[in-house]
């Protein structure tokens, strides 16, 4: 493992990256454009300039903003390319090379019983699409929206499928952070984030609970470094001992570079599905001690009696079975956070992907809230969200069910009646397309087949849809294996590169205005005006909507200022260039948005820990080398790992299971098995619990979900780890 995150490998591998651009200046300006950053949503670029912050800050880049730039500035996949590969060949390729590809430039079009994706125009194309849709029962259809695309290309898209006549509307937020959203809206009536950028920076304390951002949010290191020079403490929980929330050398500052910023000042490590007891115990150490506000809690909550009694009668020995902590170390937690006057408690998705997250986001809610950490400048909560525009699309409108102030807004404003139908949300619909109930699916960017649980399933899901559209930059695993009877993949244009501004939100509530760019290569489109092309087409003259005027984006976003609630200044920033703060969402005083202004504390039981004998408990996790389901190196160097197809475990579980250090063996779950992976020794990892590669893995994660955001459970997996047979092995499915 490494000894530190960031530090001179981070640099070299910034040069390493530039030299693939074509040199450093070229990357550099390219960086540097008025445009949102293209990874996680923590946010920065816009109208500041790239590399900037909201609070300024400069220079603001990581790994991943060097990544999803390196792999937008790669050269065309020439038209020999298909002629060269079949679908079977390229169906070998791993993620990391199919991203490696290049550009896709021409609109592509598989038919069942083709050995080859073949290219077509865009003339036939969109006619293709057209009929389809035309041809399709509107309820038989489903839309799907990653977060790498723009407002404008959101709502735009969310309006043609109501018009068109279904709310199977859906989006990459119901596999990550949807039990963030449905659980903070349950205590304090707003789904993201209560602080600002500045409000985590001067914090005294930050929980960083079930995450890993020195792999997958690198920049918010330099935020956790402020904080500890301020004199401020982190508490990190999570299973693993991630190296770089030991330690970081930010390659920003000298002084970090040279002696390196100590992260974590307490490491807790539960075991996988354990986080809820441990809140509660942190909880109810807080309360025996006396030290919650009492005032606050009478005077800005309700349901607080029963919250406390709830905790009161849970016992010790159920807390420290079923989180696998000791009472010392969640006194030792106690001790921090009864210190502090200014906390914030972010998470991640080692939080949400359980089929308790929604209560994992209520129980952290509430430990803030029993001290008064809501609800004031400097303290709060803050899930750390994935993609650049994740959030973004979900405040447009892209839902199945739209709220209610939308819904009226979008129906008056357009002067339309939209459908009531209840929807379905993302998983729903892979499940309804199993059944043959759909038939055609959109996908506005990301891999829905790669995100998916039980990739053998989805792969035949959507396998069995008659037609399926794509709108993506590059090649990735559900190009390829998770084929519709006709597939249409039509190129779309980088956000630097689109011909007008879009915009983006970031995790912080934070609207940002991207100018777009020339473009880099032929061929490609906007996605706006492919968007209004095929709408204008699907709903014809009669359509309410003057889709001509829907491909300029100046005019989405004054509908988007009428019909969506915060929204108000995004009709206004063509002529102001003011980027904003979205109204109502940040929270500096404890009145909140729910009917009555009061935060709502929740009750729980604890669930039982996962796992007997020589079971192991399995989380699917990122590299260093990816971001979401794209993977740009096989390397994982934070972690010590040369390759993908490994499961990492405790030392200890090595010897019980019999096993050695780099092994082959299958791995078996209640869904799938993998075999040919090799096994390996992981010190970091608490001994019962193990670690996997998704999307990989993902064949192993079966399809149960919180019943309350319908988030699937990718972490907490029950498996078995197996010595290879010897002799000739079969992979049951593929792991690219």
């Amino acid at each position: 493992m490494a000894q530190h995150g960031g530090g001179w490998h981070a640099i070299r591998y910034a040069w390493k990256k530039a030299r693939e651009a074509g040199g450093l200046w070229k990357m550099y300006r390219a960086l540097r454009t008025r445009n949102a950053c293209k990874t996680c949503a923590l946010g920065m670029g816009g109208q500041q300039g790239g590399m900037v912050n909201e609070i300024g800050g400069f220079p603001e880049v990581c790994k991943k903003s060097l990544q999803a730039m390196v792999s937008d500035m790669q050269g065309a996949i020439r038209e020999e390319f298909w002629k060269k590969y079949s679908v079977a060949q390229l169906q070998q390729f791993s993620s990391r090379e199919l991203e490696s590809c290049g550009r896709l430039v021409q609109p592509l079009l598989y038919e069942s019983g083709s050995e080859y994706l073949r290219p077509i125009g865009w003339d036939e194309a969109n006619s293709r699409i057209v009929n389809r849709l035309r041809a399709t029962e509107p309820d038989r259809t489903f839309w799907y929206f990653s977060g790498r695309s723009s407002n404008e290309a959101g709502f735009s898209l969310q309006l043609l499928a109501r018009l068109y006549g279904t709310n199977n509307v859906n989006n990459c937020s119901y596999f990550c952070h949807q039990a963030s959203g449905v659980g903070l809206s349950s205590v304090i009536g707003s789904g993201t984030a209560t602080v600002l950028l500045e409000d985590l920076e001067h914090a005294d304390l930050v929980f960083l609970i079930g995450g890993n951002p020195p792999s997958n949010h690198p920049r918010l290191m330099t935020s956790l470094m402020r904080v500890k020079r301020r004199g401020g403490k982190v508490i990190v929980v999570n299973p693993v001992v991630e190296t770089g929330l030991v330690r970081f050398k930010i390659p920003s500052s000298v002084r970090s570079m040279l002696f390196g910023t100590r992260m974590a000042d307490l490491y807790i490590q539960p075991h996988i599905g354990g986080d809820l007891a441990l809140l509660t115990g942190i909880a109810k150490e807080i309360d025996e001690r006396g030290e919650s506000d009492q005032q606050f809690l009478e005077n800005h909550c309700d349901g607080v009696e029963e919250w406390l009694e709830t905790i009161r009668a849970t016992s010790w020995e159920e807390i420290e079975t079923k989180s696998g902590v000791a009472r010392d170390e969640i006194c030792q937690v106690a001790d921090l956070y009864q210190q502090s006057q200014r906390t914030v408690l972010s998470w991640t998705m080692g939080i949400t992907h359980h089929q308790h997250g929604v209560q994992n986001v209520q129980a952290i809610a509430s430990l803030a809230l029993m001290r008064g950490m809501v609800g004031k400048p400097h303290a709060g909560l803050m899930p750390i969200r994935g993609h650049s525009n994740v959030q973004g699309i979900g405040s447009v409108g892209v839902t199945p069910k739209l709220k209610e102030a939308i819904f009226s807004a979008l129906q008056d404003h357009f002067q339309v009646q939209l459908p009531t139908s209840q929807g379905m949300d993302t998983l729903a619909c892979i499940e309804a397309a199993h059944r043959g109930q759909l038939e055609v699916g959109f996908c506005l960017g990301g891999n829905l087949y790669g995100s998916n649980p039980d990739s053998r399933f989805a792969a035949e899901a959507m396998q069995k849809l008659q037609g399926l559209v794509h709108l993506s930059t590059t090649l990735n695993t559900g190009h390829l294996h998770a084929l519709a009877a006709e597939t249409i993949i039509l190129p779309v244009l980088a956000r630097d590169e689109e011909p007008q501004p879009t915009t983006q939100e970031s995790m912080f509530n934070y609207v940002r205005l991207s100018d777009g760019g020339p473009r880099r290569h032929d061929g490609p489109r906007s996605e706006v005006e492919v968007i209004a092309e095929i709408a204008s087409r699907v709903l014809g003259e009669d359509s309410p909507v003057d889709w001509t005027s829907m491909k300029d984006t100046c005019s989405i976003r004054k509908a988007i200022g009428k019909v969506v609630p915060g929204f108000e200044a995004i009709g206004r920033i063509d002529e102001t260039r003011q980027e904003f703060q979205i109204d109502g969402r940040t929270f500096h005083r404890p009145r909140f948005a729910t009917e009555n202004g009061r935060a709502q504390l929740h009750s729980h039981q604890l669930p039982e820990l996962k796992g007997a004998g020589d079971e192991l408990r399995l989380m699917t996790v990122r590299s260093e080398g990816q971001f979401n389901t794209v993977v740009y190196e096989e390397e994982d160097y934070y972690r010590g790992q040369d390759r993908r197809d490994v499961i990492l475990v405790h030392p200890g579980d090595l010897a019980n299971l019999g096993l050695e250090h780099d092994q082959l063996v299958s791995v078996q779950s209640e869904t799938g098995r993998l075999d040919k992976i090799r096994v390996r020794a992981f010190a970091a990892i608490r001994q019962g619990n193990a670690l996997m590669y998704f999307p990989e893995a993902n064949v192993l994660v079966n399809r149960q979900v919180d019943a309350q955001s319908r988030t699937p459970a990718f972490k907490g997996v029950v498996v078995r780890v197996r010595a290879a047979v010897p002799g000739p092995l079969e992979m049951e499915t593929s792991v690219g």
